[in-house]
């Protein structure tokens, strides 16, 4: 089986591509409802409101930040703020992922999310520029992940496209911050006017001499992955008189606060 096919086959098995695929849904119709062109908006203002709404709706799925979930707490308040300011869409097809399942995995200030053996950050790109995306234009850390070897053994040489002064930075990154964890990349990127908007997730490739971006991508928007149920409202239970005791419920809390991170790192 080769990389992709193993990436993707677990990604999908733990129910996770379907709550990514639903926050970018998310983002992009609220960036595409609030646009407005005579209000001042463009270019910029809709690159940094979809990061800012993607990581938002990202946060949510997978119960993390203030979205966290503890045990005990007011059930109907929590919803109340995990459905804050979605639509009415949104709510109803709003995936069902168990706690824990993911975890946020900043590297460098850079957002991420993370399975126990794959961690996943953000990257804009330009509608049509996916396949050619340079690396070298993006963040160090950015870098740092195209660096990574394809663990496909039939793969080219992980260095045959750079330059001997390149080589050495990139040596430099990588010996200063060892990836822990297998990262991949979802790029994302979205066109008002057209109403076209692209989403993937694949491993890139650091591609200074040319050729493709990625070692392999996976379209996400193209056929909509499976898994997931939808979010359902629980409303509270009576005492039951039975001598055995309940099972805990974990719950999501009302109050915590995001730390702020580095916006920069994921367009």
């Amino acid at each position: 089986m080769s990389d992709r096919d193993a990436v993707i086959s677990r990604l999908e098995s733990q129910g996770v591509l379907l709550p990514i695929r639903w926050a970018f849904l998310s983002a992009t119709d609220r960036v595409a409802s609030d646009y407005s062109e005579a209000a001042g908006h463009d270019t910029t203002w809709i690159g940094v409101s979809r990061f800012t709404l993607f990581r938002d709706r990202l946060d949510r799925v997978f119960s993390c930040g203030r979205y966290a979930v503890q045990e005990g707490g007011d059930g109907r308040a929590s919803l109340d703020l995990l459905h804050a300011e979605l639509t009415p869409r949104d709510i109803e097809s709003f995936p069902v992922l168990e706690a824990g399942t993911v975890r946020r995995s900043n590297l460098n200030g850079s957002p991420g999310w993370a399975t126990d053996e794959s961690r996943f950050l953000l990257a804009s790109a330009p509608l049509r520029g996916f396949d050619e995306l340079p690396w070298l234009s993006k963040s160090p850390t950015k870098q740092l992940i195209a660096s990574q070897p394809d663990p496909d053994p039939d793969q080219a040489s992980l260095f045959e496209d750079i330059t001997d002064d390149e080589r050495g930075g990139i040596t430099e990154l990588l010996a200063a911050e060892a990836l822990a964890l297998d990262t991949l990349v979802v790029a994302h990127a979205q066109d008002i006017e057209r109403g076209e908007r692209r989403l993937v997730i694949g491993r890139p490739r650091l591609n200074e001499g040319g050729g493709s971006a990625w070692h392999w991508m996976h379209n996400l928007l193209e056929t909509p992955p499976s898994g997931g149920g939808r979010l359902q409202i629980r409303e509270p239970q009576t005492a039951s008189p039975s001598p055995v005791p309940d099972a805990p419920v974990r719950l999501r809390k009302q109050m915590a606060q995001i730390r702020p991170t580095e916006r920069a790192e994921g367009q």
